[in-house]
């Protein structure tokens, strides 16, 4: 579980986030919402350990994540930026490899154990036959699976994504979705996701904190959050839910539609 109190985050004369009291869950599948600018991936940024706040605290397991060197950081929380770093150059498997970072034994050898994760961490994600691929060379959805292999080799209980979908097709959305309900349901990662798209959030989340303006609008169990009156005032846009027309599709079957 994460705990954040008395957060505050000001660039300039704007603030960025304002939370007085915030817990995300760490074996869910939690979606963050928010419109453009609401502070969403700077939350990101805060729970992953990737900037410290400048008012407040932030606890993983009851323990202040500042007091976390980067190592056993790293062993507890996964990150993927929303901009991935630069690969070029770079093999699938090479690309994975480097997920064993905070796992480095003495010295920084390798051991037979790092190889076997890599390995299994390909063949979770359906990027195996790739291995030998340079990572710039696959498309935008296997790309981001091997991103996700390397998460995984990293071998952390928690997954923290920030807009993993924004560059892809409806087809590779749903299937990166898909793999990371996956993980959590059958693997038992805690995964935290920013998603833009409504109808991805409705199908896949099991939890959601809702941003607006740099504050927690709502927060909660999804089958509780998700109503028409609180994403219309999200958003600041009309939005009607209506049955799914395949209910067996999901527990959540429901379908959002904007009514502008």
């Amino acid at each position: 579980m994460f705990e954040l109190s008395a957060i505050k985050m000001v660039r300039g004369q704007r603030t960025i986030l304002d939370i007085d009291q915030l817990s995300i869950p760490t074996d869910q599948l939690t979606v963050v919402l928010g419109h453009n600018g609401s502070g969403k991936s700077t939350l990101m940024s805060l729970i992953s350990g990737q900037q410290a706040p400048d008012q407040g605290g932030i606890e993983l397991n009851q323990q202040n994540i500042s007091h976390y060197n980067a190592k056993t950081l790293a062993k507890q929380v996964a990150f993927l930026p929303q901009k991935l770093p630069a690969s070029a150059g770079l093999t699938v498997r090479e690309l994975v490899r480097l997920g064993r970072f905070p796992w480095r034994g003495a010295l920084g050898r390798w051991r037979k154990e790092d190889a076997e994760v890599i390995e299994n961490a390909m063949a979770k994600t359906g990027v195996s036959d790739f291995a030998d691929t340079l990572v710039d060379e696959l498309s935008g959805g296997e790309r981001q699976r091997a991103w996700v292999a390397m998460l995984l080799a990293q071998e952390s209980p928690v997954l923290i994504l920030d807009e993993p979908t924004s560059a892809l097709d409806i087809q590779h959305q749903y299937q990166l979705m898909a793999l990371l309900e996956e993980l959590n349901k059958q693997q038992g990662c805690g995964v935290i996701v920013i998603l833009h798209d409504l109808n991805l959030s409705l199908r896949y989340a099991t939890h959601i904190v809702a941003l607006k303006q740099g504050k927690v609008a709502f927060s909660g169990p999804a089958c509780e959050q998700m109503d028409e009156q609180k994403l219309s005032s999200l958003y600041q846009t009309p939005i009607k839910l209506i049955d799914h027309p395949d209910s067996s599709n999901s527990s959540n079957n429901k379908v959002a539609v904007v009514c502008a």
